[in-house]
């Protein structure tokens, strides 16, 4: 397929593109700033500029597209990562202009040039757990899509809106528009470097919802999505099946969420973060575990 996708130079898009042009896609990555990547076609874009996310929608993706001398070819995707990543890197109401805005423009400009795929990169932080000014507690668990979006922030008000606007294109088109809900990414570096804190303190995986994605996985997701026809509007949790502390469900359970009501049973090691919406309609089925890389 050929994908224009925005926001590839993030963390989860430079490891997302990658697996994309492993399995054959042709990728144009609109983003401020390239990425350094064999394959991948670069356009600077400011998602922000309605006109530039439509012309870049209408371009070239490099020369050799104009050797046949058909025109430019139709791209058969979306796939919009580009956002102000979370809280506290730029004033609250440029967060939420930067990432409602962009969202609008991607999502119109697909939907009004006849691309009937677009997908969307959504927030673990709309259900406002991560964000909370103290401590909030999920009002079920395991969190699946049906529980209730409670943001109090601007990156999780942002990215409601961004849900809403998503439905709307589609009900106007019929289009399929999927948007996913994604955990924390963790790049496979970060195994080494980062989870030993989080089993010394588990506390600091709460926000968290104590999941994660692991950005490969992440990519497994995009490209089943894209090969995913006729769903028309979904949301779905992107996690991977495991806590990201070594402690059993039930030990977190007790340290961390007694009281809670659970809506299911769970396994020793599932996640809180429910993935099994995307497992029953997607195929989805994450390869990757942190007892893989850590071991003892």
């Amino acid at each position: 397929m050929r994908i224009l996708f925005t926001g590839g130079s993030g963390k989860a898009g430079r490891h997302v593109v990658p697996y994309l042009l492993e399995r054959g896609h042709r990728v144009v990555n609109a983003d401020l700033v390239p990425l350094d990547c064999e394959g991948v076609d670069n356009l600077t874009v400011d998602i922000t500029d309605s006109g530039q996310v439509f012309n870049a929608l209408t371009s070239y993706a490099n020369f050799d597209e104009l050797d046949p001398g058909t025109g430019v070819p139709k791209f058969d995707a979306v796939v919009h990562f580009a956002a102000v990543p979370r809280i506290l890197l730029r004033p609250d109401n440029e967060t939420y202009r930067v990432n409602t805005m962009g969202t609008y423009n991607v999502i119109e400009a697909a939907v009004k040039l006849g691309i009937k795929k677009v997908i969307f990169a959504s927030s673990e932080t709309t259900y406002g757990v991560c964000f909370a000014d103290g401590e909030r507690q999920p009002e079920y668990i395991p969190i699946d899509e049906e529980h209730p979006v409670v943001p109090e922030d601007s990156y999780a008000m942002s990215k409601v809106v961004n849900e809403v606007t998503a439905r709307s294109f589609h009900e106007r088109s019929g289009y399929d528009i999927y948007g996913i809900r994604i955990n924390n990414v963790i790049e496979p570096h970060e195994y080494a470097a980062n989870f030993p804190s989080y089993f010394e303190n588990p506390q600091l995986r709460r926000r968290n919802i104590f999941a994660y994605i692991d950005a490969r996985d992440l990519g497994q997701m995009v490209d089943l999505m894209l090969h995913k026809d006729g769903l028309g509007f979904e949301i779905f949790n992107a996690s991977n099946d495991n806590h990201s502390v070594n402690l059993t469900t039930a030990e977190i359970i007790e340290e961390f969420y007694k009281g809670v009501p659970q809506k299911s049973e769970m396994g020793t090691e599932e996640t809180f973060y429910s993935n099994d919406k995307a497992k029953r309609l997607l195929g989805f089925s994450p390869a990757h575990n942190w007892r893989d890389v850590i071991k003892g």
